[in-house]
């Protein structure tokens, strides 16, 4: 990994992503729109926009699954086999100590990519049909609860940070004394 190598995957990445989103943009700005134009929702989220339009969205709905294959799935693919890769080497380990601190290293990233994943699949994957208060709330934890979760995720392996919880813990919830 050079910085020359590293500019091109970055730019890559920011012209693949804003290809995406301008044909989505493009073909949802096609369809016809008749009717009440309020979403009773957080944020205007795609599939929302679509149940507003009075046009058949089968096309769009079908653009929309072949463009985040790879966006989704590729990334996931990824993960997964380098995490096949780390547990083979980890499970290699002779060490009782090792093993832990490998587990501990990768414990962190692993959470947050399972929350990240998880919410995606309960808005996008599941069928449609679900209450919308649930629908808000999962798109509310993935946009706004995944990244405030982040950092309390990764330093939870810090013993200064774990020492300062405990120490608040301790001050908001006294131990009961009998």
């Amino acid at each position: 990994m050079n910085s020359a190598f590293c500019v091109k995957l970055a730019t890559m990445s920011w012209l693949l992503s804003f290809l995406i989103i301008l044909i989505d943009t493009t073909t949802i700005a096609l369809l016809q729109f008749c009717g009440p134009n309020v979403i009773n929702h957080f944020f205007c989220d795609y599939p929302l926009i679509l149940e507003l339009s009075c046009s058949d969205v089968f096309v769009v709905q079908l653009e929309v699954i072949f463009l985040s294959l790879p966006v989704l799935f590729v990334p996931f693919a990824i993960i997964l086999v380098s995490y096949i890769c780390i547990l083979q080497v980890i499970l290699k380990i002779s060490s009782i100590t090792g093993k832990h601190k490998a587990f501990s290293t990768c414990s962190s990233h692993l959470t947050s990519v399972s929350v990240f994943y998880i919410t995606l699949f309960c808005i996008y994957v599941l069928p449609t049909g679900q209450l919308l208060s649930t629908s808000k709330l999962l798109s509310l934890f993935y946009t706004v609860g995944t990244p405030l979760i982040n950092p309390i995720i990764y330093s939870l392996r810090n013993k200064d940070i774990k020492e300062s919880f405990r120490k608040l813990m301790n001050r908001t919830w006294p131990p009961c004394k009998t």
